[in-house]
């Protein structure tokens, strides 16, 4: 019977999708009550090809309209979810301040006395805890002034002592504070038990929340003491006055002690004894107190911090950290008031779940805040300290340490600002703002962060081979150890430096951009086109290229050598691909594109010569002016020019009769550029060695013919003009002028 329900209920649902005559004609009551000719419908349209494939055409329509006509539930918007949630913490919290107004309403009733508590068992409770307490903090100010004498015996041993030694004694003068706590602690148990318990020897439930909450609470205090020891300066490691030291201490024992002994105390007992609504009140009334207490410790600091936090922007540091402290100067006591503001805000409206997750995640912030500064405090004093290589690295790398020095403080920077990036995604992950660690751990977290590592492992390896390059090619050109380098080592090893550095560079960004995903491909063509383009564009450029490299093949000028380009002569400074640098005499740098070169002059190629024209009057005799010529050459080679010279005197002899002087050459050989300086000592010999023979070295001067008479005789020169006292006169000046 069960199949002719089945197969009486599949018809119905066939007859009202397939046979619409069917659906018109008879009620579904109808249909089922026939279940015999039901199946036999059944089985003729199953059997009927068509029909079967009308059926289930039908079916599938009707499948699709109900999915299309199915009400689909929209996601709601982001305001209608902040409204929602802001109606909820706005529930939470009239809920919360009715349970306060019934706390308080609790309490009064037991002021009042109009109560039906047992007050009989509560002073009871009462006697017991003041018993238990007074007992508990009689000992435990016995102990803690036996531990002050041996704390400040500690102090004054640690005085003067290296940080190390005071961290010892420090750590010695906690582990005593600990075993005070925990002995006071001990000794009201003892009291809770035997003195209290009675024979029994049980205590009540109200004293252990007593002796837990002082465990909790002066534990607390021994930590806050072992960081900021307000009483032992010599003990306390942190680098804060006195009176600053004693002022925190202070105020965060009073808080400790307030919110600790409430929740863990009072708040109890009054859920126990009184109703939870009492408790809530106290809670509440506390946890108030502590808020007005913080913001007046806000307000009191307000000063303090903005000078700190805008100190480094006043000092001339504009970087992130610089800007951000001094952004934050002006508003920070603004922010941390709001900030414990929505910490009390969020206790009313979810105590169990919604403050513990803004405790953890404030205490996560404070940890990478200090982590981040700590981090960024050491980079900024290893950037400041400098780096120093050893002496014989310095000797063999002149350049290096100040390669460093230059580049360390540009990586530091970029340290410090991974850094910084670094502490406000931990800040975010802490208030879950973002979700890095579980974008980290996606596949697509995977693979961007894996391709920024491999870009950054391009780039040092592209920067230590940058490194290692330019030390070889220094250590080569550095005269002091190894073979001195020649003026074409110096050349081609500053033209292999240019080349290696800008091949280098660009082959490391296209690596760089490969790895983080940027296709390099159009790049290259692009690189190829744009080359092309500047090819044609740029002609003077391709030349100066052309040109340079033929000019480095034939080696016809390096670096040092004294040269000169058409108009202009001077050592060769630099010399690229493309220019070269030359410095002329006056200390004038030009800089000459090869293609504007046409004639190259090096004029310390190989070797020099000292070319001596000497000048004589006629009347000297030739073979003396040149022994006095080689004398003056010998004298030469007896001082340091001898060096210079790697050849005997080439004398030339007489090459021109000038109008007033006979011209004597001789050449000397030299070293490659030593000529100019010793042509320049052998000059001086040669004037030392004419003056002493009497040689004249005639100077221009013009002679004057007045003619002769038949009888050979010259007519005088008459001389006319004002006679000067000091002047000769004519019958003076006559033996002068008469042939």
């Amino acid at each position: 019977m069960p199949f002719c329900r089945t197969a009486a209920s599949l018809l119905f649902l066939l007859a009202l999708i397939v046979s619409p005559t069917l659906s018109n004609a008879q009620e579904p009551s109808q249909l089922t009550s026939q279940p015999a000719s039901s199946v036999d419908d059944l089985i003729r349209i199953l059997e009927n090809e068509g029909a079967r494939n009308a059926l289930l055409t039908r079916l599938k329509n009707e499948a699709a309209a109900q999915q299309v006509t199915e009400p689909v539930e929209e996601e709601p918007t982001i305001a209608r979810q902040i409204a929602e949630q802001t109606r909820a913490a706005a529930e939470q919290i009239v809920a919360g301040g009715e349970a306060v107004w019934s706390g308080v309403a609790a309490l009064a009733v037991i002021f009042t006395g109009a109560s039906t508590i047992d007050y009989g068992s509560i002073q009871s409770l009462i006697l017991n805890v003041i018993l238990v307490g007074a007992g508990l903090f009689a000992a435990f100010f016995v102990l803690r002034m036996l531990a002050h004498l041996f704390q400040r015996t500690l102090d004054n041993r640690a005085a003067g002592r290296h940080w190390s030694i005071r961290a010892i004694f420090t750590v010695i003068a906690t582990i005593a504070d600990i075993v005070t706590v925990a002995m006071a602690w001990g000794a009201g148990y003892v009291i809770a038990l035997q003195v209290i318990g009675g024979v029994d020897g049980r205590m009540d439930i109200n004293q252990t929340l007593l002796l837990n909450a002082f465990l909790m609470v002066e534990m607390l205090k021994v930590a806050m003491r072992h960081i900021l020891q307000p009483r032992f300066p010599a003990l306390r490691l942190v680098p804060i006055s006195d009176t600053t030291a004693a002022y925190w201490y202070f105020w965060a024992a009073r808080a400790v002690s307030l919110v600790g002994y409430t929740f863990m105390f009072v708040a109890p007992i009054l859920a126990s004894n009184v109703s939870e609504a009492a408790a809530q009140a106290v809670r509440v009334l506390v946890m108030l107190t502590a808020l007005v207490i913080a913001i007046v410790i806000v307000l009191q600091n307000r000063d303090r911090v903005r000078e700190a936090l805008s100190s480094r922007a006043a000092g001339g540091r504009t970087d992130f950290i610089g800007r951000s402290g001094a952004f934050l100067a002006g508003i920070w006591h603004l922010l941390a008031i709001a900030y414990l503001i929505a910490i009390f805000v969020v206790w009313l409206v979810n105590p169990t779940a919604a403050l513990p997750f803004m405790m953890a995640a404030t205490v996560k912030s404070i940890v990478a805040v200090v982590v981040g500064g700590l981090v960024v405090a050491f980079i900024h004093r290893f950037a400041n300290a400098g780096l120093r290589l050893p002496d014989d690295v310095c000797a063999r790398l002149p350049a290096l340490e100040g390669r460093l020095q230059a580049f360390v403080p540009r990586v530091m920077q970029i340290i410090r600002t991974v850094v910084t990036i670094g502490v406000v995604v931990a800040v975010a992950q802490s208030w879950g703002l973002v979700d890095f660690l579980g974008w980290l751990s996606s596949e697509a977290g995977q693979r961007i962060s894996g391709s920024a590592f491999a870009a950054l492992i391009i780039l040092m390896i592209g920067f230590v081979a940058y490194l290692a390059m330019s030390s070889w090619v220094e250590y080569r050109l550095n005269p002091e150890f190894g073979t001195i380098p020649t003026s074409r080592e110096k050349t081609l090893l500053s033209l292999f430096r240019n080349a290696f550095t800008i091949a280098l560079v660009v082959l490391v960004s296209m690596l760089a951009l490969a790895q983080i995903g940027v296709n390099i491909a159009p790049l290259l063509a692009g690189a190829g086109v744009l080359g092309l383009a500047i090819g044609f564009g740029a002609q003077k450029l391709v030349q100066d290229i052309i040109t340079g490299v033929f000019i480095q093949l034939e080696n016809v000028m390096n670096e040092g050598d004294v040269v000169s380009l058409g108009s202009v002569s001077g050592v060769v400074e630099k010399l690229t691909i493309r220019s070269v640098s030359i410095r002329s005499l006056d200390a004038t740098l030009h800089l000459i594109p090869f293609s504007s070169v046409d004639t190259v002059s090096n004029l310390v190629k190989d070797f020099g010569y000292h070319v001596a024209e000497i000048r004589v009057a006629y009347r000297e005799n030739i073979d003396e002016v040149k022994d006095a010529m080689q004398e003056a050459f010998d004298l030469l080679m007896q001082t340091e020019w001898a060096e210079q010279v790697i050849d005997k005197l080439d004398m030339h002899g007489v090459t021109s009769l000038g109008e007033s002087a006979v011209v004597v050459r001789a050449r000397i050989k030299t070293i490659a550029g030593g000529h100019w300086g010793a042509g320049r000592a052998y000059n001086e010999f040669i004037k030392q060695v004419f003056d002493r023979r009497g040689i004249q070295i005639p100077f221009p001067h013009v002679t004057f013919y007045m003619g002769e008479d038949k009888a050979g005789k010259a007519p005088p020169l008459r001389l006319e003009g004002e006679t000067h006292p000091k002047q000769k006169t004519d019958n003076d000046l006559k033996p002068i002028l008469q042939p």
